[in-house]
């Protein structure tokens, strides 16, 4: 049983939440998922299992898909709506101004980490400073704003709301993102939805929910079928190299080489100075 399950997460759950109950169905402890989402957000959640969790690392840089929405005039501790608000005001922005911003935040910035949040600083989880009222200098990491378009607009309650569809790279939080476009727009602002639509090549159509998988309705995706690499089929004598270990001749313009055989990928190989080729993930 090895490959991934590509969840709707639904609102409510934790994304241990439902690394946990999807391990117990399968009976199988070897899983993992590759990129939190919040209890509030809901949308793609992918989890390897069994030797495909050694793929986690390439999966989790894959970037991402969301769709988030913005309540201008409301700050909370946690940056969402879920939070204790901390400051309210009223606050009209034009569909133009929003725009404006929005086209700003395209490409690289250096990003704060929200002090809710499982980011360690100095051995310690930020949240845990956050509930001991303990201050912290939170962290900032450089992420990128691939692309970000307005869906929508309303009025309601002396507060401008909107929607946005974004691409991000990996590390990015939505919830921070939502503030510093706030902040652009000389106001505060507090994520209050959030739906991740894609993760690499893992589509929220193709996504299964939890009750459909408690209920067998569902696809595994082998492990050979998970990345876009070249894969090469290979004979006997390859096999005890790739088996062993071994560093090989590079002999393919790709930085990643996957290796099969009898029908299973048993190794990802890397490019190694140059010329080489060594192992990176090996499944035998």
């Amino acid at each position: 049983m090895d490959g991934v399950i590509v969840v709707h997460k639904e609102a409510g759950y934790t994304s241990r939440d439902v690394v946990n109950i999807v391990s117990k169905y399968l009976n199988i402890k070897k899983i993992g998922h590759t990129g939190t989402l919040d209890p509030l957000a809901s949308g793609v959640l992918v989890l390897c299992v069994g030797k495909a969790t050694k793929l986690v690392e390439l999966i989790t840089n894959f970037d991402k898909e969301y769709i988030a929405s913005v309540t201008l005039g409301m700050q909370t501790d946690t940056l969402d709506i879920q939070g204790n608000i901390l400051k309210e005001e009223n606050v009209y922005r034009s569909k133009d101004e929003i725009l404006k911003v929005l086209n700003e935040m395209v490409g690289f910035y250096e990003q704060e980490v929200p002090l809710y949040s499982a980011v360690k600083v100095n051995g310690k989880k930020l949240y845990q400073y956050a509930r001991e009222n303990i201050s912290v200098n939170l962290p900032k990491r450089r992420v990128e704003i691939k692309k970000i378009e307005l869906l929508d607009t309303y009025y309601s309650n002396n507060k401008t709301t909107f929607k946005i569809k974004c691409v991000v790279s990996k590390g990015t939080y939505i919830r921070s993102l939502i503030k510093d476009i706030g902040f652009k727009l000389n106001t505060i602002a507090t994520m209050s939805d959030l739906i991740r639509t894609r993760q690499g090549n893992f589509n929220i159509a193709d996504s299964y929910y939890l009750k459909d998988i408690l209920n067998g309705k569902y696809k595994m995706i082998p492990i050979g079928d998970l990345l876009d690499i070249p894969k090469i089929e290979i004979a006997d004598d390859m096999y005890f190299k790739i088996k062993n270990g071994q560093i090989i001749d590079k002999k393919w313009d790709s930085d990643l080489i996957g290796f099969i055989y009898n029908n299973e990928v048993i190794a990802i190989y890397k490019t190694y100075n140059d010329k080489y080729l060594k192992p990176y993930k090996m499944f035998l």
